[in-house]
């Protein structure tokens, strides 16, 4: 390890990892209906186990928010959190068996415009998502990524909802926040070497706590409550660390549901990770590869050992592995200590932690989601054409208004609709010279080609000589013979003499 860029890169984007990571563990398992510490203890496997065993230089790991639901939902249907942790350990074994069998391959064939489309999504529900926290409106929780949310609201009824309970204190503080990161990012601040090493978060954090305990000697009514703080989990003197972990109750193995729930958490998660690992390899300057396969057998081992000692289910995360990006991380060291920073902070400060404003926390969340959907990125899709923008946008809005497996979903769909479309118009080439035609397949020809065939041959004007060469096309389906086929026995009545190369058409039965 390079201690200087170490100190100088790794260190300060591992202090914004922790701001970020701190309430969206919290707020995802208080969403999960799972014990808080289980966030907390995600979040530290994710980023000491998965940072360490990982190829990737950049991702960062811990609860997702898109397992939400499933775990809400499976530690109802299987009726405590204990047998819930079962699952956990079986879907990081499974995912440790997919890494075996080179299952991450799947992630390349992720189309680069739905990958740009998937990060700018997260981008918009970023800033939409912490409106209301900067207004002070606090009851969905940090790191919520679906429309409908848990709290019966919408992500538009969220923020309209916000508006009638807006806390003035909040504002301040979240106002102050933005324009303090903004100023931090300028040549005037940045040409000192000490601003690299001070991140622009962590500072924001400090004024947060800062201005709210002003508040308390100049303004009372200003003052934030404890709903508007991170809430985080202490020890009290009688306890011991221990007391936090919880042990999986394996008498459920007998349990069909068990495994049910296991399958689902292992695809789920290794999707969600293959797509913020690929997002992370497209953001990174130095444009490294991750090895797939081994990012899923850490995954799968840090699952294990999160199901076995009381932590929630874990992936990568785009939003972490965006802010630990945008922060000037360079190497997995970065990762490694978020890990070991909110370990440590939950350990020995807790009480500092408590007093942390949402507001200033949403802020920072705002900076990382404006970096993610840049309207030059909007701007740089449009030009590449139809064929780019369109799953691009089409993953963009369905990211926002479902979640970001379906939005992702949406936009494959378009992308293979326009891969079958370049692909039918090439495959079939007319070519005109003063009344003669030459239809030419190019290469493999099926009935996805036909009514692109049949367009063409409608255009063929009559008194005219055709030649229709097949001689370059490895393969020609049924379809397209019965085609030309019946297009022999019109063009008669038309005069169209057809001249045939390279296909055979079948003998017609007298």
């Amino acid at each position: 390890m390079n201690l200087r860029s170490f100190w100088s890169s790794d260190f300060p984007a591992s202090v914004v990892v922790f701001l970020v990571a701190l309430p969206l563990c919290l707020g995802i398992a208080l969403a999960s209906g799972a014990p808080l510490f289980s966030g907390l203890l995600a979040g530290i496997v994710g980023g000491i186990v998965v940072g360490s065993l990982s190829g990737s230089p950049l991702s960062v790991s811990g609860p997702a928010a898109g397992l939400t639901s499933i775990v809400s939902v499976s530690i109802l249907d299987l009726g405590s959190f204990e047998a819930f942790l079962v699952s956990v350990v079986l879907a990081g074994i499974l995912q440790i068996i997919l890494g075996l069998a080179r299952a991450g391959s799947i992630g390349h064939f992720f189309p680069a415009s739905v990958i740009k489309g998937m990060l700018a999504g997260i981008g918009v529900i970023l800033i939409l998502k912490q409106i209301p926290h900067a207004l002070g409106y606090d009851v969905d929780f940090i790191g919520d990524e679906s429309f409908l949310q848990f709290d019966g609201e919408n992500t538009f009824s969220e923020i309209s909802e916000a508006f009638d309970y807006v806390s003035p204190g909040a504002v301040v503080i979240s106002v102050s926040a933005l324009v303090l990161i903004y100023f931090w990012a300028s040549n005037q601040i940045q040409r000192f070497k000490w601003a690299h090493i001070l991140p622009a978060p962590l500072i924001v954090v400090v004024l947060g706590i800062l201005l709210n305990e002003l508040y308390k000697q100049a303004n009372p009514a200003l003052v934030l409550s404890s709903d508007h703080l991170v809430s985080v989990p202490v020890l009290s003197q009688s306890q011991g660390f221990s007391s936090f972990f919880t042990t999986p109750d394996f008498s459920v193995l007998q349990n069909p549901q068990v495994y049910v729930v296991a399958i689902t958490l292992a695809i789920v998660a290794s999707l969600e990770t293959l797509l913020s690992v690929e997002a992370a390899d497209k953001m990174d300057p130095y444009r490294r590869i991750t090895p797939l396969n081994r990012e899923l057998r850490a995954q799968g081992t840090a699952n294990l050992i999160s199901g076995l000692i009381g932590g929630l289910p874990l992936t990568s995360v785009i939003v972490r592995t965006s802010a630990n990006i945008s922060a000037g991380a360079r190497t997995k060291a970065s990762a490694i200590t978020h890990g070991i920073i909110l370990l440590s902070s939950v350990l020995l400060i807790p009480g500092v932690l408590k007093l942390i404003p949402l507001s200033c926390l949403a802020s920072i969340l705002l900076a990382v989601g404006f970096k993610l959907t840049k309207p030059a990125l909007y701007k740089e899709m449009w030009a590449k054409g139809n064929s780019q923008f369109f799953p691009f946008i089409v993953t963009v809005i369905g990211v926002v208004f479902t979640n970001l497996l379906q939005g992702v979903l949406l936009g494959i769909i378009v992308s293979i609709f326009f891969i079958l479309k370049t692909n039918v118009q090439r495959a079939i080439i007319l070519v005109s010279d003063e009344g003669n035609y030459l239809i030419k397949f190019t290469k493999e020809v099926s009935f996805l080609h036909k009514a692109s065939l049949r367009q063409i041959l409608r255009k063929i004007p009559n008194d005219t000589q055709v030649v229709i060469d097949a001689s370059k096309a490895n393969f020609i389906d049924a379809d397209i013979i019965e085609t030309v086929a019946d297009f022999t026995e019109t063009a008669k009545a038309k005069n169209i003499t057809i001249d045939l190369n390279g296909i055979k058409l079948p003998v017609k039965e007298i």
